[in-house]
């Protein structure tokens, strides 16, 4: 028995309860004992944890619920997890910020701080208070907990189908070892090395940093001209540069080979300005003959190029700048030693702005600056989470060997089924431009610690040549503070003892296995195979650079394999703009505001109606046109319940041309969520709800519906399926008012306790007056505009219709004029 209906759609009161329903009858749960045909993966982005999640958030991971709805509803067992991505710089720093404190490893480990509160930060005065490493880690972990809670909660009020038995963070034990296992099948597979060398280098997060996580930024500066000498002779010759303060730092000068100005000079020395330091000529083509002078200056290091020409023309290394971005002490050759030293030392110690505004003071009064400097703007690499330009500087880190592989990956990036198809090319062009092999080591706390230690030799030296291994079962380990196999703690750090390797892993290297700990690679061999290659990595374009080509780098030197069949790539949320909404720009909306105004099925409809890989506003009117959605759903079901007749055999003419347009709407709806088009599906879905199913073909029927006539229970029967099949459509994207409707009577008559378990509607061909339902609609339209032309009440009865139509329609259009005339 149907029962009493309420009158409004509490959009709160019903999100509350299925979510409450759906968590405890694990309604969205995977079945493990399903096979590898039967199942559908989803490699589920993990987001930052670090504070709080925007709309920009809501915008992709929606639209991958999207996907797990329809892919569950046409039979599918779906494996869809949830991650959190905790390790890394994002936690530390609001971590730093949240309780005012910084990591100092000297220190000794403080028990008396896991009673420690948050600052305040209106009371907060003076320094950060210094933590230990562990103090350091158990207030990341602390905080990350409850942030993970707080994206969790926000997670189930937007209705993510997803199986919360799969939860994980990539800095728990699981994920931990996974990676650490992924470093020694890499390590004895002969990719992974480790190398002392220059690498680009975050002076104030002072650790290293990948190719893939530099940015291009313009940035003021200035071009200063400087003088040198040539050895051997009274003539000078002038560079650009702008970066004076490296040249105490030179090593080297160069120019084109075809640059007639310095053939003469290749062979010689030059002699730096201010320094006297003799330094070689040598030819290259890498110089651009027709920027500044045509005569660089080489430095250890100012840039990629540097790097280079050091590593060509294996030129001496006199790093200027140390690890914290100040000037560090050099050692000075030749005849001016002590006069060099003296003209050095006031540079030791400054930071790089003010050692830099320091050597042109000293150029100048040494005359060695020609003229002023000539303001620039340039291009500067920065990390894309620093505030500061990057540095070379030498230091030792372990690198995956990726440089070799460039054809290879590129020809896996060609297997990936992309969508939109273009952000491929995005792959490849990542891919073609790559300059180094990856450096897969940072100089952080909070993350997943590189498993290794080195011997201590006699003397006390570190033998990094010497590794010691930890035992594969015992991982996760931390060097740090546990003992590798054979020794004992209290050999840390002495003579003949080791040391462990106190570095971290780049967040990526973890985030890249995410198909590995999701499926438990070796760990569940078993369920490992039923799950991978995942069907399904969804992701925003920014990071194809980073998780998409790194999970690809992982997935074929671990397994020769693709770690997934299709990769969705998502837009961004701007602003009005047009620029990206994210935390640090401040630019953001908060998801829960909206969803308290208008409901999770409003905010879902907004995501539903962005395409795959177009960057999208946030509008708040289209969020209220899901709400009138939401309501007009649920007062059509209404309506259609309430009819006194039974559903019965579809005999009437215009309730199977109803059906037919319907099962043509199945038709285009699937085909759309097949290639992964949940806009134009929900576009579909909802043009037909409006244009054919409220507006027209209640208003068409609903007399005869209830008329208690022979042709009532036709009209009833076709609304009924109508309804049904309209409330499936729509179920991917708003969960809620489906459900909702579904629990009134559907639940009890199909023995489906969810409409989410229910079968994705099929074409039924009930119907077979392919256009009856477009020729009604236009006669019915065409009645509507006349009323509106005479200026009557569209509820004013006609006494009287008249129809001119092409001869071919007249016999169409007889068997639908009973409904014509009883709606007009």
């Amino acid at each position: 028995m149907l029962p009493d209906l309420p009158k409004n759609f509490d959009s709160a009161s019903a999100e509350k309860r299925w979510v409450a329903e759906w968590l405890k009858e694990g309604r969205y749960h995977y079945d493990p004992s399903k096979s590898r045909e039967e199942t559908f993966s989803i490699d589920t982005p993990p987001p930052t944890v670090s504070g709080y999640l925007h709309i920009g958030h809501v915008f992709s991971y929606t639209q991958t619920d999207f996907v797990a709805r329809y892919q569950r509803m046409r039979g599918q067992n779906v494996f869809y997890p949830m991650g959190w991505d905790d390790n890394g710089l994002p936690t530390e720093r609001r971590v730093q910020n949240h309780f005012h404190v910084r990591c100092d490893p000297t220190l000794p480990y403080d028990p008396e701080m896991s009673r420690f509160e948050p600052a305040n930060s209106k009371t907060r005065s003076g320094q950060a208070r210094h933590v230990s490493r562990q103090n350091f880690i158990e207030l990341c972990n602390r905080l990350t907990v409850q942030d993970e809670e707080a994206f969790k909660d926000l997670w189930t009020r937007l209705g993510l189908s997803v199986d919360w038995r799969q939860e994980y963070a990539t800095i728990d034990a699981k994920s931990r070892r996974i990676s650490q296992l992924s470093f020694y099948d890499l390590l004895d597979k002969g990719h992974v090395y480790q190398s002392t060398s220059p690498i680009m280098w975050d002076t104030g997060f002072q650790t290293a940093v990948a190719q893939a996580e530099v940015e291009d930024r313009p940035m003021a500066g200035a071009m200063h001209t400087l003088e040198f000498g040539v050895e051997g002779s009274d003539e000078k010759v002038r560079i650009g540069t702008t970066r004076p303060e490296l040249l105490a730092a030179c090593v080297g000068l160069t120019a084109h080979p075809d640059d007639e100005r310095y053939k003469k000079l290749s062979g010689g020395r030059g002699v730096t300005p201010v320094f006297g330091m003799p330094v070689p000529f040598f030819p290259s083509e890498k110089v651009d003959p027709e920027k500044g002078t045509g005569l660089v200056m080489v430095c250890t290091f100012g840039d990629q190029t540097d790097v280079e020409w050091w590593q060509e023309q294996k030129l001496a290394t006199r790093q200027a700048i140390g690890r914290s971005g100040r000037m560090q002490p050099l050692s000075f050759e030749g005849s001016l030693v002590a006069e060099a030293a003296e003209m050095y030392a006031p540079l030791v110690d400054l930071p790089i702005k003010k050692a830099r505004a320091k050597m042109v003071e000293i150029l100048r009064e040494s005359g060695a600056l020609i003229g002023d400097p000539s303001p620039i703007e340039h291009s500067v690499k920065f990390y894309e989470r620093g505030d500061d330009p990057l540095e070379f500087i030498p230091t030792r880190q372990w690198f995956v060997r990726v440089l070799d592989k460039k054809d290879r990956l590129i020809g896996q990036g060609e297997k990936l089924d992309w969508t939109p198809e273009f952000m491929g090319a995005r792959f490849r062009s990542w891919t073609e431009n790559l300059q180094f092999d990856w450096c897969v080591s940072r100089q952080r706390y909070f993350g997943v610690a590189i498993p290794v230690w080195y011997e201590i030799d006699g003397d006390g030296a570190i033998d990094y040549n010497k590794i010691i291994r930890a035992d594969l079962t015992k991982l996760p380990i931390d060097p740090t503070s546990d003992a590798p196999p054979g020794y004992t703690n209290e050999q840390r750090g002495g003579p003949n003892g080791f040391v462990g390797d106190p570095d971290v892993f780049d967040t990526w290297f973890t985030s890249s296995v995410s198909p590995q700990i999701n499926s438990g690679w070796t760990l569940n061999p078993e369920q490992h195979k039923k799950l991978f290659p995942f069907d399904m990595r969804p992701q925003a374009h920014e990071i194809i650079r980073t998780w998409a080509f790194y999970t690809v780098v992982k997935s074929m030197l671990h397994e020769n394999s693709l770690p997934w069949e299709h990769v969705l790539i998502s837009g961004w949320v701007i602003d009005p703009n047009k620029q990206k909404m994210s935390k640090s720009k401040g630019n953001i909306q908060t998801p829960g505001e909206w969803i308290d105004k208008y409901g999770s099925d409003a905010l879902r409809y907004w995501a539903g109606n962005a395409r795959l890989g177009v960057d999208t506003a946030f509008d708040e009117n289209v969020v209220k046109v899901g709400k009138r959605l939401a309501t007009k759903i649920f007062n059509a079901a209404k309506f259609v319940y309430q009819q006194p007749a039974e559903s019965g055999e579809i005999s009437e003419e215009l309730d199977r041309a109803f059906l037919h347009e319907l099962a043509e709407l199945v038709k285009r709806a699937t085909a759309a969520y097949d290639r992964f088009d949940y806009s134009g599906a929900l576009s579909e879905t909802e043009a037909f709800f409006w244009g054919v199913f409220t507006d027209n073909y209640i208003e068409l029927v609903k007399d005869r519906a209830k008329s208690g006539g022979s042709g009532a229970s036709s009209a009833v029967g076709a609304l009924n399926i109508g309804l049904s099949v309209l409330l499936r459509l729509f179920a991917p994207v708003l969960p809620f008012i489906t459900e909702e409707v579904w629990s009134w009577k559907l639940r009890e008559e199909t023995g489906v306790a969810s409409i989410h378990r229910a079968q994705w509607p099929t074409v039924d061909d009930v119907a077979s007056r392919d256009g009856l339902m477009d020729l009604t609609i236009a006669a019915i339209t065409a009645v509507r505009k006349f009323k509106a032309e005479a200026k009557v009440s569209v509820m004013a009865s006609l006494d009287e219709l008249e129809f001119s139509v092409h001869p071919a329609a007249k016999d169409s259009i007889r068997v639908v004029l009973g409904d014509l005339a009883a709606s007009s």
